[in-house]
């Protein structure tokens, strides 16, 4: 008992490994990392500039494109200050509470991204399968109530999970395979039972990522089968051509994330 004492009171850090397998191209790829930073913030506050600066664009859809560039920056910002330390300063080790806060703040940035996706595609639903009613269906105080609900509902989901892993003893290795605190990689240092946690977390994807992508996916079915029903092409594709970005940008966010999380 009191070697087990010894080893949860001395769980006051965590080592992030970032890529230590690439030897000395980890330089590089961390040169390429921080370019990549650099354009998503760059691109990002240029986006909410030219929205903020330009009248025209006062609408919902480049609402929600802001709400989305906030979130993007967030996550940007969470992940980047343990990406510095660990491979550019050599300097992996993190407090426990700090990697707590850091999951905290990039999973809640990243379920309100999934949300505000959910809600850009049910914009250009009734944009393009109900354009008569989208001026009275997207106002602006509807815009800002869809943006703070995602908001709460993303904190009220994420908001247990730093106490969910606080409460149990981490008697192992503190070591982390990413250059960042996420929850699946966490949750497999405590040497407690992690039951609830694995699936509290997998409730958790399931709810958000699951539930979201599978609307999405709705969403879009529903405007292919209204844009196959006009009778000219060039029409079509007009049509289409509103909703790529969207597309790409609900490709590049679900993918990767989802297929993580399950594997976890």
């Amino acid at each position: 008992m009191r070697s087990l004492g010894t080893n949860l009171s001395s769980t006051t850090s965590f080592t992030l490994m970032g890529f230590p397998e690439l030897g000395s191209l980890e330089h590089w790829l961390a040169a390429l990392l921080l370019l990549l930073y650099a354009v998503s913030i760059l691109g990002n506050t240029l986006i909410l500039f030219i929205i903020k600066e330009e009248q025209s664009l006062h609408q919902p859809m480049y609402y929600f494109l802001c709400l989305l560039s906030v979130t993007d920056l967030g996550v940007s910002f969470s992940t980047l200050p343990t990406v510095l330390a660990s491979m550019c300063f050599h300097a992996p080790e993190t407090a426990f509470d700090a990697c707590l806060a850091q999951m905290f703040f990039i999973h809640f940035f990243s379920w309100t991204e999934s949300g505000i996706l959910l809600a850009m595609s049910f914009d250009r639903y009734v944009a393009i399968c109900n354009p008569l009613r989208y001026s009275s269906v997207f106002t602006d105080a509807r815009v800002a109530y869809i943006g703070i609900s995602i908001i709460i509902c993303s904190f009220c989901m994420v908001f247990p999970s730093p106490f969910l892993l606080k409460r149990l003893p981490f008697c192992r290795a503190n070591v982390l395979i990413h250059p960042f605190c996420l929850h699946p990689d966490m949750i497999r240092l405590p040497c407690g039972d992690t039951t609830i946690n694995s699936i509290y977390g997998l409730f958790v994807v399931i709810s958000a990522f699951g539930v979201d992508s599978v609307l999405i996916l709705l969403s879009y079915v529903l405007i292919l089968h209204s844009v196959l029903a006009i009778a000219s092409q060039e029409e079509r594709l007009k049509t289409l051509n509103t909703c790529v970005s969207h597309i790409c940008a609900v490709l590049i966010f679900y993918v990767p994330m989802v297929s993580v999380s399950m594997v976890h």
